[in-house]
């Protein structure tokens, strides 16, 4: 997971990149301020992998920000004016967006931070080359090992998910934010609430649901997911 951390001097442009973050499988919001000397203080005490800053600032701006880091983190910055695209990345930062930011260019920001930081950090590489997770049943200290080419899709249920593997069910004891984190975002999208799938299965999109090879019946596509869907097998 990258660990997030987002800077705008007003709270509804903070409110729409967390929410983005959110809604994004492989970011983590860490922290989230319209003061830019309160997330310094932060940034002194916590790990962050990844920060969208504002620019134009009152207190200290996006540039000046960003020289306080001395070059620790991956910075995007967000701006309203577009003359300020240039400078931006005269400070090294990885990308710029302009708002009012749309949900498919800001993961396209994101997906380009995960690359850079994949190349940066070996153990989180070594992590996503791991291709199995343990899960928990229902029979009391009783783990099964699945692994990642095997699962076909999951699906949220009341108490549980369920993981369809090769046809199978296995009941996991877990909910579907958690085996998402586990879950590698190269090979599997959330396209519902209920329900994470694998990539390389796809065989026919038709509006709002999807068909998955081997699978019977149709997955279906939730309003909230399907930019970020189509945006990912584009």
């Amino acid at each position: 997971m990258i660990r997030c951390l987002v800077l705008d001097d007003e709270q509804y442009a903070v409110d729409l990149l967390v929410s983005y973050i959110k809604r994004t499988p492989f970011l983590e919001l860490a922290y989230s301020s319209t003061d830019p000397l309160e997330a310094l203080a932060f940034l002194n005490t916590a790990e962050v992998d990844l920060i969208f800053s504002d620019i134009e600032m009152p207190e200290l701006s996006g540039l000046e920000f960003t020289r306080a880091l001395g070059g620790k983190h991956l910075v995007v910055f967000t701006t309203a004016y577009s003359e300020f695209a240039m400078q931006g990345f005269d400070h090294d930062v990885i990308d710029f967006l302009l708002k009012p930011i749309i949900f498919p260019r800001f993961l396209k920001s994101a997906q380009k931070a995960m690359v850079l930081l994949s190349g940066l950090d070996k153990t989180k590489v070594e992590e996503e080359r791991k291709d199995y997770i343990f899960v928990k049943t229902e029979q009391k200290g009783k783990l099964i090992k699945i692994n990642f080419d095997e699962i076909d899709y999951v699906e949220g249920m009341r108490n549980y998910v369920g993981i369809y593997k090769n046809g199978e069910l296995v009941p996991a004891l877990m909910n579907m934010k958690d085996l998402e984190t586990l879950l590698p975002a190269t090979q599997f999208v959330r396209v519902h609430n209920s329900y994470i799938i694998r990539i390389s299965i796809i065989q026919m999109i038709e509006g709002n649901v999807v068909r998955l090879k081997n699978v019977k019946g149709a997955i279906p596509i939730g309003i909230t997911y399907k930019s970020a869907f189509m945006e990912r097998i584009k």
